[in-house]
């Protein structure tokens, strides 16, 4: 039999000894309910207002107004030690793309948050455009409430890419040049590859053959949040998200021995949340575990013939 990978109950409610809470409402509900100054890390994709199925599509000063007042809450749960990982991508109108990060930076610095990455989350899969270059992308905006808070290195690390090399003149000739436990993995999250090993690193989009994938069009992935987590909190701290939408953060949260909560109003989602939470506890959840490398073409596969004007360019180079 799998083994648990957390034990008690999943409360509805808030509760300070609770191990993970989600409350099936909406986001202001439960968090007038949260305690000042309780949250180490919020990790959350608001709502793009692009019409999905659990949104009203409404202006775009209507939809940042909405937001603010979130944000105002999130700002008043928030330990002053703590970060906001806040995950966006574009509203779009008639065509035209409107980066919401830019926005929502306006709108976290009047509650005087500090931005400290502006994240590059590349995936390779997505919707084809035909107008415009097809979008592959998203930002995730980490803020924090002060000059002091959490920022595990050691715990995100990816391999150097060349790890071996040492110092080849001076002081430290003969030493190792890098730190033997990785790289930092910088504020693009993208392929990594490693010739040396012929392995790749990423972090796809939830798509039809990801593991987790469920009827949510605009889920995360579990190992996208795991990051954020590692990095930015600590065993035993609250990690919450507002729009649970699936339960992906409170998942990566728990993976990891935090205490996780969060809030879900669409109760087809909520739950599927509170399936997949049961199945986290029963130790027979689906996941995509963090590094895992992705899969690479072995060249066998059937293809399209390839357009004259590619081969034109091939042999231009």
């Amino acid at each position: 039999m799998a083994k648990p990978l957390f034990r008690g109950v999943i409360r509805k409610h808030f509760n300070s000894r609770a191990k993970v809470i989600l409350y099936p409402g909406d986001a202001n509900d439960f968090l007038c309910t949260l305690p000042d100054d309780s949250v180490h890390l919020i990790v959350t994709s608001p709502p793009y207002n692009i019409g999905k199925p659990y949104e009203s599509r409404v202006t775009i000063n209507n939809y940042l107004d909405v937001q603010s007042r979130i944000i105002s809450e999130l700002c008043r749960v928030l330990r002053k030690d703590g970060s906001i990982c806040w995950q966006v991508g574009t509203y779009v109108k008639d065509g035209e793309i409107y980066p919401l990060d830019i926005p929502y930076y306006h709108i976290f610095k009047r509650f005087k948050l500090v931005l400290r990455n502006r994240i590059i989350w590349y995936y390779e899969h997505g919707l084809h455009a035909s107008k415009r270059f097809s979008g592959r992308y998203e930002c995730i905006l980490w803020f924090t409430k002060s000059d002091e808070f959490t920022f595990n290195l050691d715990a995100v690390r990816v391999p150097s890419k060349y790890p071996g090399k040492r110092h080849y003149k001076g002081s430290k000739k003969g030493k190792l040049s890098g730190n033997p436990k990785g790289k930092n993995p910088s504020d693009v999250w993208k392929i990594v590859k490693h010739d040396w090993e012929n392995i790749i690193w990423n972090i796809p989009n939830v798509k039809a053959n990801h593991p987790e994938k469920t009827p949510q069009p605009c889920q995360f992935p579990v190992e996208l949040v795991e990051r954020c987590v590692l990095a930015l909190s600590r065993e035993g701290n609250w990690v919450l998200d507002p729009y649970a939408g699936v339960g992906s953060t409170l998942i990566a949260a728990l993976l990891h021995k935090r205490r996780a909560m969060g809030s879900e109003k669409d109760p087809k989602y909520y739950k599927l949340a509170i399936k997949r939470l049961e199945d986290l506890r029963d130790g027979t959840i689906r996941l995509r575990p963090l590094g895992t490398p992705v899969y690479q073409p072995t060249g066998n596969e059937k293809v399209a013939q390839v357009p004259e004007i590619w081969k034109r360019r091939s042999r231009a180079y």
